[in-house]
């Protein structure tokens, strides 16, 4: 009888105790969280140019945007007013309307206005050169963006590649290193390779996106210069 209390005690014992582990066991361990301001302040100091280099394309793209957007818009009615104060022989009515307008497309024609009883061919050739001096003008700070989107990713892998050797010297120096500390240094080490790539992308499309409208302006612009040429052209028909 005693025997056999003993072994239930026992076979009690070692339940519980199976039971204790397989409880420990099926807990989860707290994971560990890294939030995005963390990330930043890990990176380095090489993430303060990248920074900088952020703000600027966010500024250069949201003061190209607004300028090519004023450029874009166009006065449906505008060739017409030119057209019947030309026909009229108000010539000096034309520019005036042309300045007023204010717009890279009325330059154009204020140009061509000025230029009437020229031959055909250089009242042309005029509007072309102003034509391009307002293409310049619209996309003359657009190198910055891509100057931009070139050098953030060098300036992300260099902050990446002295990381890396600081790490790298810190394992040499050391008899016993482990696995989660190598592992540590080198993804906190990336951080700024991925800061210099988010920066660089940004800003690539950006330039792109604003060449885009660029080419949608230089089109209007076109259209508007043919249609004076025409205009030009109607008496002599």
């Amino acid at each position: 009888m005693l025997l056999s209390a003993m072994f239930l005690q026992a076979v009690t014992s070692t339940v519980d105790s199976a039971s204790r582990a397989a409880a420990a066991a099926a807990t989860p361990e707290p994971q560990a969280s890294l939030s995005l301001l963390d990330l930043y302040l890990k990176g380095g100091v090489i993430m303060y140019p990248i920074t900088a280099l952020s703000v600027l394309s966010i500024y250069f793209f949201v003061e190209r945007y607004m300028t090519i957007r004023r450029a874009s818009k166009i006065d449906p009615s505008f060739i017409l007013q030119v057209k019947d104060l030309v026909n009229s022989g108000n010539l000096k009515g034309a520019k005036s309307l042309c300045e007023r307008t204010n717009s890279p497309y009325a330059r154009i024609v204020e140009k061509g206005v000025s230029r009437i009883g020229n031959p055909l061919k250089n009242i042309e050739v005029g509007m072309e050169a102003v034509g391009k001096l307002e293409v310049y003008k619209l996309d003359k700070t657009l190198f910055v963006l891509s100057t931009i989107a070139s050098i953030a990713p060098m300036f992300g892998f260099l902050g990446t590649v002295f990381g890396m050797i600081k790490t790298f010297f810190s394992i040499s120096q050391s008899a016993n290193i482990g696995i989660d500390v190598i592992a540590g240094g080198i993804y906190i080490k990336m951080v700024s390779s991925a800061a210099g790539l988010i920066v660089g992308l940004m800003s690539y499309v950006f330039y792109n996106y604003l060449n885009a409208k660029i080419d949608r302006v230089v089109n209007q612009m076109e259209g508007v210069s043919f249609e004076f040429l025409e205009m030009l052209q109607e008496p002599a028909k």
